[in-house]
């Protein structure tokens, strides 16, 4: 499966997040609600990870937002798999069943799905893969590319390590195995990590759970001992949050530096206070308006091209139409730069009275 577009994803400025869409080839391309003259019923299957509020919080409103906009009588049907890969699967042949247009899918499981996009393809009914690159025959995809981010979060560690790198051993807190991104995200980290640290110890953590990284963290300081970690990659700042956790348990001061991603209020708070090194920002406003544009254009039966510059295979289709945005690193020298310029968060949503004094020291006023 090929997922990664080179030189497309890497470390961008805000500025180049800020140009947005427009440098990706989105640009409203499917018009306004008359359009074609037609409306549309669009399918929205996201995974809904357990514990995590980011489908809800962002990918969920920022999708069925940019639909009404262009197209103000289209309607969209949700559910949400609660990350349970049979249950996305009903989900979706419910969705086929009802004869909806087209299909905006985030995958729980990548190879699980595939006999639903067949039925949903054989039904004439297009699926656009939302941030995670299933497989079976989808007619477009819109993510970031998982590689480039595992590489932004290796070589922001090794930034943070800094000289003492070589003489450093790290613990990895890779992702879910089933999820299709996760893999990449680790193999993009060692690409980076392997021969520059030790990597003393590694795990995977089934359904992203906060609790597992908790305890695979215990379980490594307990090992290793308290004084031997230099560094964690942590895949997400879900799991960050876990192993910060069992940092602070184990009363380890200063803390090593940990990673992250998805860019969490939060993980950001940590990232402010010291006790998260950095997370990456995926700009989410992008993603769903490029997903909303694919699956206008795609129920509509209009090209691709003035959407999708790039092109990505996965184990059952080549050269499927593609958006792959531009991730960046945060760091606590960047906030204002990124997540708050970009509109994420205001320093107020960010500088809570609990570390005003942190948000003072780091320059962030309001």
């Amino acid at each position: 499966m090929r997922t990664r577009i080179r030189g497309v994803v890497g470390v961008v400025t805000a500025v180049s997040l800020a140009i947005g869409l427009a440098a990706c080839g989105v640009s409203g391309a499917s018009g306004e609600s008359g359009g074609s003259g037609r409306t549309l019923t669009i399918g929205l299957l996201l995974p809904g990870y357990g514990g995590t509020t980011r489908w809800e919080q962002f990918d969920k409103p920022l999708i069925e937002q940019k639909i009404k906009d262009l197209c103000a009588d289209c309607t969209v049907e949700y559910a949400d798999a609660r990350l349970n890969a049979a249950t996305q699967g009903q989900q979706t042949e419910a969705m086929i069943a009802k004869g909806v247009d087209v299909l905006i899918l985030a995958s729980v499981h990548a190879e699980a799905i595939r006999s639903s996009i067949r039925d949903a393809h054989a039904a004439d009914i297009p699926v656009v893969a939302y941030d995670h690159l299933a497989e079976g025959p989808i007619s477009a995809y819109v993510s970031f590319d998982p590689h480039d981010i595992g590489e932004l979060q290796g070589r922001a560690l090794l930034e943070a390590l800094g000289d003492r790198a070589r003489d450093s051993q790290i613990v990895m807190m890779n992702g879910d195995p089933i999820n299709p991104e996760s893999d990449a995200f680790k193999q993009g980290a060692l690409s980076v990590l392997e021969g520059e640290v030790e990597i003393a110890k590694a795990y995977d953590t089934p359904g992203w759970e906060i609790s597992t990284a908790n305890q695979n963290m215990k379980n490594a300081i307990s090992t290793l001992g308290a004084d031997s970690i230099d560094g964690v990659y942590a895949a997400n700042d879900w799991l960050a949050s876990g192993v910060i956790s069992a940092l602070k348990a184990a009363r380890i001061d200063p803390l090593p530096p940990v990673t992250g991603q998805d860019a969490l209020v939060s993980a950001i708070q940590r990232i402010v206070t010291g006790e998260q090194y950095m997370t990456v920002y995926k700009s989410y406003t992008n993603q769903a308006a490029a997903a909303a544009e694919m699956a206008l254009a795609l129920g509509r039966g209009e090209s691709l091209d003035p959407i999708a510059n790039d092109r990505v295979d996965n184990a059952t289709t080549k050269d499927i139409p593609a958006v792959v945005l531009p991730a960046v690193a945060v760091t606590r020298d960047n906030i204002e730069d990124t997540v708050v310029k970009d509109g994420l968060y205001t320093i107020d949503q960010i500088c809570t009275p609990r570390i005003k004094a942190a948000c003072d020291e780091a320059g962030l006023t309001s």
